[in-house]
């Protein structure tokens, strides 16, 4: 499985340290690429790139912020067209921003540790949830 690690180091909660952590654990499981967001729209970007280059799995490391853009990226292929939302890249989040709204929703622990162990046991045991997302305009 193909990966890319999108780390926010402007997000309040990250540190070179952590993401050095993050990314020796997530490596442990699949083939990793780690990109740190330079500017705004950069994380948007990349996961925009990493879904037309087929990689597997995207984790945000960031705040809600760089979620959203993960997020944009992801999709902004597919159009609003459901019939290619299957063919975009998994989603992980691992919080690091101060709010964290989206992934305390989902239950995601706001440790950024705890959270890399939680997304490493879903991968290990195959376990993924959809989200709904809204569509306006």
């Amino acid at each position: 499985m193909r990966a890319i690690l999108v780390v926010n180091p402007q997000a309040t909660s990250t540190t070179a340290g952590g993401r050095d952590v993050l990314a020796h654990a997530l490596a442990s499981q699949v083939k990793l690429d780690v990109v740190e967001t330079d500017y705004r729209g950069h994380a948007m970007a990349v996961a925009r790139s990493a879904a037309r280059d087929g990689i597997d799995l995207v984790v945000a490391h960031g705040g809600d912020g760089t979620v959203n853009e993960v997020v944009n990226g992801l999709l902004a292929d597919a159009d609003g067209d459901p019939t290619q939302i299957g063919r975009v890249p998994a989603l992980g989040v691992v919080p690091g921003g101060s709010a964290n709204v989206f992934a305390r929703a989902l239950g995601i622990s706001s440790d950024p540790v705890e959270a890399t162990h939680q997304l490493l046991y879903a991968l290990e045991h195959d376990r993924s949830r959809r989200v709904g997302l809204g569509l306006a305009d």
